[in-house]
């Protein structure tokens, strides 16, 4: 099976430095398979050929605790297979972007929050932008010009910030690529 770990907090603002090639060696020595990288925010694409009765449970408690050990950082690991992964690019409408018009992103979700429910919870202004659930994500997109009026800034500072991890759309879909090209080989 082919799987994604996206860290969270790690190489953000000089904080929780993490080396992309000592990381992916600490994923091999963790037993995972084909690892790549993908730029410095902490998305690792990896195969596990073992059967996992939780295999995502399992997977994150085995990747935080071999970056404890190596890297001496508690570090929050995500991990998502590539069906799950599909099903948030499949609802992810083709004309957002991260640009200089668009402010898109994909809020991937820890179990603890993972429920539609969540779209209350957050400080953003569902009337600006537009704002999505699908199962393990929520999607949010809203123009460069209302950004700063959409209360997307006030998400850091919320309850349930701690319980996503989040990436861009351009992200997102070359993560997806990836996941794709792995399952091939």
């Amino acid at each position: 099976m082919i799987y994604v770990a996206l860290l969270r907090g790690i190489n953000v603002g000089g904080n929780n430095k993490i080396n992309m090639k000592q990381l992916k060696e600490t994923f091999e020595q963790a037993g995972m398979l084909d690892v790549v990288t993908y730029i410095n925010s902490g998305n690792i694409i990896f195969a596990d050929h073992q059967e996992r009765m939780n295999a995502n449970t399992e997977l994150s408690q085995i990747l935080e605790q071999a970056i404890a050990v190596d890297f001496s950082l508690q570090i929050k690991v995500m991990v998502r297979n590539l069906d799950e992964i599909r099903t948030v690019i499949q609802a992810l409408p083709d004309e957002w972007t991260n640009d200089a018009t668009a402010k898109s992103d994909v809020m991937f979700l820890w179990d603890e929050v993972n429920d539609i429910s969540v779209l209350d919870k957050l400080p953003i202004k569902p009337e600006i932008g537009t704002l999505l659930y699908v199962p393990g994500a929520i999607l949010y997109s809203v123009s460069k010009e209302d950004a700063s009026k959409s209360g997307m800034n006030k998400l850091v500072g919320s309850k349930v910030y701690a319980y996503m991890t989040v990436r861009n759309v351009n992200t997102t879909r070359k993560i997806y690529t990836l996941m794709q090209a792995a399952a091939e080989k």
